[in-house]
């Protein structure tokens, strides 16, 4: 049965370029922000959406080494989990969005051969240093994407408000 691993990936999919309930997806947040707004700190403490796209698409990929392997690699601390501002902007803002979105079809694409029971397998988390059952990282991830993409959000009306 795939009823929990396909309501999944339609939440993902919603997340990223539908019609979300909570308003906007990332597709038209992004949409919204030009090259320069995309790398700016709308205050000294709050990050780029450029930063928080990095960071979301450095934990997707994280999520694809766990379900690939069993084991994950990074944890909270490592040095790519918030990325240097200026070492983005040489990436660039259509690679750091190709990169985000391609990290979101490869988890799809994974998840699409699988049935719920793997929900309830096992896999190593290196960052929370436990085992848990794969259900914690994907719903995991599905609400770090929600929470970042509110505060995409809370970025573009400070941009706005600076226009």
């Amino acid at each position: 049965m795939k009823t929990t691993i396909n309501s999944l990936i339609f939440q993902l999919k919603e997340t990223k370029s539908g019609k979300p309930w909570i308003g906007s997806s990332f597709d038209k947040k992004l949409s919204f922000l030009n090259k320069e707004e995309f790398f700016r700190r709308p205050l000294p403490n709050l990050h780029s959406v450029a930063e928080l796209i990095s960071h979301l698409t450095i934990w997707r990929k994280e999520t694809v080494l766990k379900i690939k392997t069993g084991e994950g690699s990074i944890t909270d601390k490592d040095p790519l989990n918030w990325q240097d501002l200026e070492k983005l902007k040489i990436v660039g803002r259509k690679k750091l969005i190709e990169d985000f979105n391609h990290s979101l079809d490869d988890i799809i694409e994974l998840l699409q051969n699988k049935n719920d029971d793997f929900l309830d397998q096992p896999y190593y988390d290196t960052d929370f240093k436990d085992t848990y059952p794969y259900s914690f990282v994907l719903f995991g991830m599905l609400h770090h994407d929600l929470y970042h993409l509110g505060q995409i959000g809370i970025i573009l009306k400070f941009l706005n408000d600076s226009r």
